[in-house]
């Protein structure tokens, strides 16, 4: 994962990819068994490359897509064992990253203190989770999720040894039961969480870096003593609304090249690929608890671009 984390812009076929996104992931009524995510298989509207078999007969993604909406890229291959799972508290998920020869991959890159990193959110953008799963010799990732009913997105953000890169693959997980999607909750700039409130200042701008601040302060006093958490002070991830285009960013350093001080502000920058709107996740630890504040931002164009 690089910072600032950048991903490709995209433009007429917006629509298009959100509307075929929502139609797979807003599911109404019991929810039956898991499908392929159409959200992996659209084009984003650029002059993309299409997309192609791999060795292992998935589609691979176009270059310039966003990350996360597809299973497969640069033929890797995010394999759940199970493309439908029970509800329930500490349901165990299994899956492997299969490489080029369809064999599971065991080299991996450590970045910020793991190997991987699985973050699991249902569709409708509730249930936030963001865990380190444990490998076993043969390749197979294991964790426990707190599962409601409804459709789910698994991330796994790695970089694999022999390829030297980041990805960020996504699969679709069905689980089983009564479940209406939850409306987006309204864009607020302020998140309490324990306690604990975070403000965000800063806007996202769809196609251009931007610098988000999100400042951290508990009973009206900034709190200036966090704890690193994977190596850092925090960790934001980005969620466009509609096909869960996925970014993944970390702390940059204090104005004039300081290092990142423990608070209270965390600073990240970050491209988000589009206007609309998008849910940020941000994971920051005190007192030896990890905790995450959430928000809801649109991303919109200068105006002067409009002119």
């Amino acid at each position: 994962m690089n910072t600032p984390l950048k991903l490709a812009g995209f433009g007429a076929g917006l629509l298009a990819a959100f509307g075929a996104a929502l139609g797979v992931g807003s599911l109404v009524g019991p929810v039956g068994p898991a499908t392929e995510a159409a959200a992996e298989q659209h084009d984003m509207g650029t002059e993309a490359a299409p997309a192609h078999d791999d060795a292992a007969g998935h589609e691979s993604a176009p270059t310039d897509l966003p990350a996360g909406l597809a299973v497969s890229a640069s033929g890797y291959t995010l394999d759940l064992a199970e493309r439908s799972l029970p509800a329930g508290a500490s349901t165990p998920v299994e899956f492997r990253i299969l490489g080029p020869d369809g064999e599971a991959v065991t080299g991996y890159d450590v970045d910020h203190d793991v190997d991987l990193h699985l973050i699991a959110v249902r569709r409708d953008l509730t249930g936030y989770q963001h865990v380190h799963p444990e490998r076993g010799p043969d390749g197979t990732w294991r964790a426990p999720l707190d599962l409601d009913p409804g459709s789910w997105r698994l991330f796994a953000d790695f970089t694999p040894s022999a390829l030297g890169e980041n990805l960020t693959l996504g699969a679709d997980l069905a689980v089983p039961g009564d479940s209406a999607p939850a409306p987006l909750p309204a864009e607020t700039l302020t998140a309490e969480v324990d306690g604990y409130t975070v403000v965000l200042t800063g806007s996202l701008e769809p196609g251009r870096e931007s610098e988000l601040t999100l400042s951290v302060s508990r009973d009206g006093r900034p709190v200036a003593d966090l704890q690193p958490y994977l190596g850092a002070f925090g960790h934001l991830v980005v969620l466009r609304d509609g096909d869960l285009a996925y970014l993944h960013a970390h702390p940059v350093g204090e104005p004039g090249g300081a290092p990142a001080a423990p608070g209270p502000h965390i600073r990240f920058a970050t491209t988000a690929p589009s206007a609309g709107d998008y849910r940020l996740f941000l994971d920051f630890r005190h007192e030896d608890v990890v905790r995450t504040a959430e928000f809801t931002v649109r991303a919109d164009a200068h105006e002067e671009e409009h002119g």
